[in-house]
């Protein structure tokens, strides 16, 4: 049986890019220029089911079709995505019906394919299912070291809607993070909206986030702290927008960087620590709500009860 067409959503965060480029950053870097070009040219990518030129611009929700593709097949004259009996194997499955299956994404797994890394929770679920009519693809976003819940579409139907509801703002996304120092914004138990417009600045493949643009984009986050001691704090955060890094940066910009978070937090964060500690704790979207406890150990395991 032939190799299976992908259909992925695009993400508030990846919109406004060139059609050429989120192809790319989808599919990874081993796919070249090129090849992407003349999927557009041969209609084999399409934009909710239409033709789109390889310079227009995506639109978060629009639902993007992208033809088979293996790393290093386009070189070498094969075409199909990454599968076999040696492939990785999926996180582990929290919820699966109705059109959709939620894993638990561990640290270190990107959610897509891209620049320095082509392992990822959707070239997994390629190799996963080969033969599916339709291949599961993720309907959103999480950082490679956040951890927590991943909500994939297992079927044409619910990545449309799924990726509407992310679009019209119709899912609650709950996070919790260890941040550095004793909470100061509010009590504990008090919530806080975090509001800023954020933007990215430095080379492509190490863009870094700052807050306090006013060319930026919005983000808007409410901050609610559980836990706080001298050393760290323990705070849950409902998204309500969804940009790049934007928890982290959030946080780092008001002296509370998240715990293990080596690009925004102080230097040697992230090194020999207990990694980046921002999870996904829970979310509700199309009538279903779902919830993964967070996989810290030790001194920084939640206390039970307090959630």
């Amino acid at each position: 049986m032939g190799e299976k067409v992908a259909l992925v959503g695009v993400e508030e965060s990846e919109a406004g890019r060139k059609l050429v480029d989120f192809i790319k950053r989808r599919a990874g870097k081993d796919l070249p220029t090129s090849a992407a070009m003349r999927w557009i040219r041969t209609g084999q990518v399409r934009v909710d089911g239409r033709r789109a030129g390889p310079y227009d611009r995506v639109v978060a929700g629009q639902i993007v079709r992208l033809p088979p593709f293996r790393p290093g097949g386009e070189r070498s004259g094969e075409n199909g995505m990454a599968r076999g009996l040696d492939a990785p194997p999926l996180p582990p499955v929290v919820f699966e019906g109705q059109g959709l299956m939620v894993l638990a994404k561990p640290a270190g797994l990107p959610a897509h394919p891209g620049t320095g890394h082509a392992d990822s929770v959707q070239t997994r679920l390629a190799a996963a299912f080969p033969d599916a009519a339709f291949v599961p693809a993720p309907v959103h976003r999480l950082d490679k070291d956040t951890t927590g819940l991943l909500v994939v579409a297992t079927t044409h139907h619910a990545a449309r809607e799924a990726a509407q509801a992310f679009r019209d703002g119709r899912v609650d996304k709950d996070y919790l993070a260890w941040v550095l120092g004793a909470w100061e914004l509010c009590p504990v138990g008090q919530t806080v909206p975090l509001r800023d417009r954020l933007a990215k600045t430095g080379p492509a493949g190490r863009e870094k986030v700052h807050a306090g643009q006013e060319a930026g984009r919005e983000a808007l986050a409410l901050a609610t702290p559980l836990l706080a001691t001298p050393e760290r704090s323990l705070v849950r955060l409902r998204l309500l927008t969804g940009k790049t890094h934007q928890l982290r940066v959030q946080l780092a910009s008001r002296n509370h960087p998240i715990l293990g978070d080596p690009k925004y937090g102080p230097p040697g964060q992230g090194h020999g620590g207990p990694g980046l500690c921002l999870h996904c704790w829970r979310m509700a979207l199309l009538g279903m709500s779902f919830e993964l406890p967070p996989p810290w150990s030790g001194e920084l395991a939640v206390p039970e009860g307090l959630l």
